[in-house]
């Protein structure tokens, strides 16, 4: 069998929001670091993402000397930054799908310019470093935690899975449609399927759900543009459970340094029973 290869590394800082490639990044408990540590959400506390407002597809996110920069792809002049470490405002109660925690406003500043972007009222919170946010109990096994990402801490995605897909699609689509942290080379398409409990580098990871899909992967990341693709063809051949899957969440045990170019070394492999079909 053929090697797996870390092929690419990504974090989200903000939720929704554009995602940075990385050569290396940090795994901290509640996923790499700075990976969905923000979030926008409205004036209930609710969350917001390109599900309902595919325009957030625009905003690309970066870091450069310690300072987050958000700034439109197309409009550049258009553009706003904050400290990293930047969390003095107020507390705000926050709603993530079913899960209540907390966040804390980056600044109003920051706040009236996405406000101001999306033509409503919202905030931008950070998550505490202390707040405890826990993964779904039926999939966790030692009260792990996560950040603002919408149930776990990382999402793994073959190469060959995408390169599958788009052998089916009349115009190829981007990996970046379904934000995956890792992406790796090697194997047949949907071989993560399989993945059990697995090392990337030095760090064990356990695979405990396959990623359910929606209408986001539709919303081209480039343009904001939403079509039908590749959630239409996808349901073809993926729907197990009235679910669409396409990737697994994963669990890790601890942190480390994650790099391009780390093999991924299958320790388990999930039985055709184990495999959980969401």
């Amino acid at each position: 069998m053929n090697k797996f290869l870390l092929s690419e590394l990504h974090i989200y800082p903000i939720k929704s929001l554009g995602g940075i490639f990385l050569e290396k990044a940090e795994l901290e408990e509640k996923g790499l670091q700075y990976d969905r540590r923000w979030m926008l959400i409205d004036e209930k506390g609710t969350f917001i993402t390109q599900r309902k407002y595919s325009e957030l597809a625009l905003l690309a996110v970066n870091i450069s000397d310690g300072r987050l920069i958000i700034s439109h792809k197309i409009q550049t002049d258009q553009s706003i930054s904050f400290d990293l470490l930047e969390d003095n405002g107020t507390q705000v109660p926050v709603v993530i799908w079913n899960d209540s925690t907390i966040g804390i406003e980056v600044n109003v500043a920051v706040s009236n310019w996405f406000s101001d972007f999306l033509n409503f009222k919202v905030k931008l919170v950070k998550m505490p470093l202390a707040e405890k946010r826990l993964v779904d109990s039926r999939y966790a096994s030692n009260d792990e935690v996560v950040s603002f990402a919408d149930g776990y801490p990382c999402l793994l995605i073959g190469q060959s899975s995408l390169d599958g897909l788009n052998e089916k699609l009349q115009n190829p689509i981007r990996m970046d449609r379904f934000r995956p942290n890792f992406v790796f080379t090697g194997g047949t398409p949907h071989i993560e399927d399989r993945f059990d409990n697995f090392y990337i580098g030095e760090t064990l990871f356990s695979a405990v759900k396959p990623c359910a899909r929606c209408v986001l992967i539709t919303i081209d990341q480039q343009t904001g543009e939403k079509g039908q693709e590749p959630l239409r063809t996808l349901a073809n051949y993926r729907t197990i459970g009235k679910k669409i899957l396409f990737g697994q969440n994963l669990l890790h045990q601890h942190s480390g340094t994650i790099c391009i170019g780390d093999e991924l070394k299958i320790v388990d492999w999930k039985s055709e029973k184990k495999i959980i079909h969401d």
